[in-house]
């Protein structure tokens, strides 16, 4: 009898130390005839008909339901069965751990519950698929960045202004990109506009445009970035560093979708999509009275929380082979330098990585990648953390490395935050001397970009133009 059952059927009804197990293709059918059989006991008790009638009725009926059963359940499961072994013979389904034979299956006893097992796989294998060809510009296939790409799905076709939040160097402006390439202003401007790297006197200029001779400097007439994004997208990126006088302004914007140049009388109306970008609490800073709390809801219709790096380990093998693929010079990363990477906390996100690994391909051997440096780092006391900052040499010997103060003296009325800013600021100094005052060579060293090190230079008030001069007087 055994030997008759079907091959993907035998551990159903076997097991050496397991109870019995019943597969769905005998569970159905017996159930939709014990079905019959009631029904047949019913009308028998009911003597509605003799005795003969209701026996040869219910034989018909029982084996008529019986082998419909049959044969439903064998047309339906059997199609299902075939497609779980072939999901479970591809090497991109997840295998289970190696068990007894008893237990070879983690859902053996309870075969709906396997199905579902598989289904959800192949669902999130092809959710993976989706993502990768859906935004190739996006690197990642863990579940919180998937999670973002299906927010990204649902909200892009439409119309509604989009606040993007996370930590600097998780990749907003990418997700920016994405909601407008899956939008239905696809193929009209698409405007972007950092509002951290425009001085604040001129940021008003930049949004609205002015007219001539407006203000000092005005020379021609300016189009601002509401104009030139009629009818299309604008992304302000870092929105919670524009001032409140701005912040007033730009909030009509958004409800009237009109405004005025600087300088100007004429109205303009505009038809323009919103994405916003903040890697600061703007609700925090709501309470601290220091953004407007009704620019604040105005812009929070469709929020989208972009997850650090360390709450995605997972991607960071994905996100630095692309990086790596992408460099002029191939490289490979050994085991022990990705085992780095994955342990390290990331606070700079993705921008980090990419110049973490920009710095160990230069400093590779023979086109692999032994160590990203970061071993130092991982599992130290937080006080005791390092940054690529750190250590950094301009390529010469050890008179040319950034040296921190240790062991600070600790006493009543000592302050972090300005021990810290002091200590950031000495550390940009110095680099900036070294540098010639050459702010691109400088972000390098530091290993931050030049956006970063522009807006730390305008919080520390450091004088640019004096360390060049100075520089270029020196013999």
């Amino acid at each position: 009898m055994i030997n008759r059952i079907p091959k993907h059927l035998k551990k159903y009804f076997t097991g050496r130390s397991s109870p019995v197990r019943v597969s769905l293709f005998v569970l159905i059918p017996f159930i939709f005839t014990g079905f019959a059989v009631l029904a047949f006991i019913i009308a028998y008790y009911a003597g509605r008909a003799s005795t003969f009638q209701l026996f040869l009725l219910g034989g018909v009926v029982i084996a008529f339901t019986a082998l419909s059963a049959v044969v439903v359940t064998y047309a339906v499961l059997s199609p299902v069965q075939k497609f779980i072994d072939q999901v479970e013979s591809s090497p991109s389904f997840p295998k289970p751990p190696s068990q007894p034979e008893a237990e070879s299956k983690p859902y053996a006893r309870d075969e709906l519950r396997y199905y579902d097992h598989v289904f959800t796989e192949v669902a999130n294998l092809i959710s993976k698929v989706d993502a990768r060809d859906r935004f190739p510009g996006i690197i990642g296939q863990s579940r919180a960045i998937r999670g973002c790409l299906s927010q990204v799905i649902k909200v892009a076709p439409t119309d509604n202004t989009v606040l993007l939040l996370g930590e600097s160097g998780v990749g907003k402006e990418l997700f920016a990109e994405a909601i407008y390439r899956e939008s239905n202003r696809l193929g009209k401007p698409f405007i972007k506009l950092n509002c951290v790297a425009i001085v604040a006197g001129l940021l008003e200029s930049e949004l609205f445009g002015h007219e001539k001779g407006s203000f000092t400097g005005a020379t021609a007439k300016k189009t601002g970035k509401f104009e030139l994004a009629n009818e299309g997208t604008l992304f302000l990126d870092e929105i919670g560093d524009i001032q409140l006088e701005t912040q007033a302004k730009l909030l009509r914007v958004l409800q009237e979708r009109e405004f005025q140049r600087v300088g100007g009388n004429e109205t303009i109306k505009i038809n323009v999509r919103f994405i916003a970008a903040s890697n600061k609490n703007l609700h925090q800073m709501v309470k601290e009275g220091t953004f407007r709390e009704d620019l604040f809801y105005r812009l929070n219709v469709f929020p989208i929380y972009i997850p650090p790096l360390k709450d995605r380990v997972e991607d960071i093998p994905l996100i630095a082979r692309h990086i790596l693929e992408n460099m002029p010079e191939k490289r490979e990363l050994s085991p022990e330098a990705m085992r780095e990477l994955m342990t390290w906390s990331w606070p700079g996100n993705v921008r980090e990585l990419r110049n973490v690994l920009e710095r160990a391909s230069v400093m590779a051997d023979q086109g692999r990648i032994t160590s990203v440096g970061l071993t130092r780092r991982t599992n130290m006391p937080e006080h005791h953390h390092e940054t690529v900052a750190d250590n950094i040499t301009t390529g010469k010997e050890a008179e040319d490395t950034v040296v921190l103060k240790e062991d600070p003296k600790i006493s009543e009325g000592f302050s972090l935050d300005e021990h810290l800013a002091k200590s950031e600021k000495e550390i940009i100094l110095s680099v900036l001397k070294k540098a010639g005052g050459v702010q691109a060579r400088a972000a390098k060293l530091l290993g931050i970009n030049q956006r970063s090190l522009w807006h730390r230079i305008k919080k520390y008030e450091i004088d640019v133009s004096a360390i060049k001069n100075n520089d270029s007087l020196s013999p």
